[in-house]
């Protein structure tokens, strides 16, 4: 049954989809506002819609300009497929591809090129001023796409730069209860960036091959992001958050070569939980601008070499000692997590050094306590197939030489922390003076007949 307050963008009288979704979404919505003017009549007056994509690709060269409450836009497939992957195979191979763009309901971003951090690049602008704060605006099961990246002035193809100027969606007022759910998000320099989030719910989306993925700004509160599938080029932030309270982060698979995977800067009250973290690069998770009373816990963290042979040699300028997990701030509470540093030692930097798996840099009373430390001394490889390359470092957990790492290193200026079974006296680097240490008990002998990693253990009885 049609309904007034039910769009479909293939059916709108006003401009081509095809050509142009954003002048047809923005006609929409001015309807919707002319239709929708009175803020009481018979207990309400302005529902909102619904605006459907069908699958199908739609340029946008109009950037749409959100400013009502109660609008949902929603396609039929979040159209998801590596244009990584298919830009480093060579020319001559794409024939053979079974398909070459992503699909589903596809949003294509055809804007000129934005300044960095603004909104003039951004398919999707959501601002409005005045009071209340606009509200439960939705993304639903499409995709946006950057379409290219451009030229960096390094050495680096043009199509591995993460860069463009453009931006998914860009919410720039105080905003309360938006959810960005199922939504594919591919080859934008920023997919999301949004400032002053009140309970904010990102969730079950596909947020890849981006410069960065998710960006909370300003500030905000009570907001979550849960069960993406994520991961920002090496220049960006997988997930940033600035200014927040109360955000839950949680369940996320957050895949390598973002500049870090989750960074917060002055962030309080939050919680780090259940989520697989994956990163190239040291500085994985990094707790920064007074971070204070926030739970990381349960968490895996895999560092290992890139094996792709295209990112070789790209990092994010970080060396091993600057620490996987990196806290500036008070009362923290680290525990459960789990880490494997798996590493080519030859590749260490600084050459000859002991990785740093937690860093306590500045504050007091940080609660470190039963984290797991495996680190592995491998040798690297690489390989032109992305998807092989990575699988098969996953997967190899064959016999490897022990890697020497420091597990947690408190600076002098972090003092009252307590650090509970989270590395042997060797590896924990405290002032036992000023911290509470108890290391992890050593096994001081080897049983007859035991045989070390890598070979099934078997002890005589």
């Amino acid at each position: 049954m049609s309904h007034s307050n039910y769009y479909d963008v293939t059916t709108w009288p006003v401009g081509n989809p095809s050509e142009d979704i954003g002048e047809v979404i923005n006609s929409i919505i001015a309807d919707i506002k002319d239709r929708q003017t009175a803020t009481d009549e018979n207990d309400g007056g302005k529902p909102g819609a619904v605006i459907y994509l069908p699958p199908g690709d739609y340029h946008l060269r109009t950037q749409v300009l959100i400013d009502i409450s109660f609008l949902r836009i929603q396609g039929s497939g979040h159209g998801f497929t590596s244009s990584s992957i298919r830009f480093n195979v060579p020319k001559d191979e794409w024939a053979g591809l079974h398909e070459l763009w992503p699909g589903g309901s596809r949003v294509i971003v055809d804007l000129p090129p934005g300044a960095a951090g603004d909104s003039t690049g951004a398919a999707f602008l959501i601002e409005r001023e005045g009071s209340p704060r606009i509200s439960s605006v939705e993304f639903s099961n499409f995709c946006i796409d950057g379409l290219h990246f451009i030229p960096d002035g390094s050495e680096l193809p043009a199509e591995n730069s993460y860069v463009n100027g453009k931006t998914g969606i860009y919410v720039a007022s105080a905003n309360d209860s938006f959810r960005i759910n199922g939504m594919g998000f591919i080859y934008l320099e920023n997919a999301l960036t949004i400032h002053k989030a009140d309970a904010l719910s990102i969730h079950d989306n596909f947020i890849a091959e981006c410069g960065s993925c998710i960006e909370l700004r300003g500030w905000g509160q009570a907001s979550k992001i849960t069960d993406n599938l994520i991961g920002a080029g090496f220049k960006g932030h997988s997930i940033y958050a600035e200014n927040h309270g109360g955000l839950l982060i949680t369940a996320n698979n957050i895949f390598p070569r973002g500049a870090s995977s989750i960074h917060f800067d002055g962030v309080t009250r939050s919680s780090v939980s259940n989520n697989r973290l994956h990163s190239f690069y040291p500085g994985m998770v990094i707790l920064a601008g007074n971070s204070s009373e926030n739970l990381v816990a349960t968490n895996h963290f895999l560092r290992d070499h890139e094996p792709w042979t295209p990112f070789l040699g790209v990092d994010n300028g970080r060396n091993d000692l600057f620490g996987l997990l990196r806290v500036s701030g008070n009362n923290n509470s680290v525990i459960g997590n789990h880490f494997s540093e798996v590493l080519d030692a030859r590749g260490v930097r600084p050459t000859g050094a002991a990785p740093v798996i937690v860093r306590l840099v500045e504050g007091a009373g940080n609660f470190v306590s039963n984290n797991h430390v495996v680190a592995l001394d491998v040798r690297a490889e690489s390989s032109d197939s992305c998807f092989a390359a990575q699988v098969d470092a996953l997967l190899t957990t064959g016999a490897s030489d022990g890697l020497a790492v420091t597990t947690v290193l408190v600076e002098s200026g972090s003092a009252r922390n307590t650090i509970l079974d989270s590395g042997n006296d060797a590896q924990v680097i405290a002032d036992r003076r000023a911290n509470a240490v108890r290391a992890t008990p050593t096994i001081s002998f080897e049983p007859e007949g035991a045989v070390r990693s890598g070979q099934t253990v078997e002890i005589p009885r």
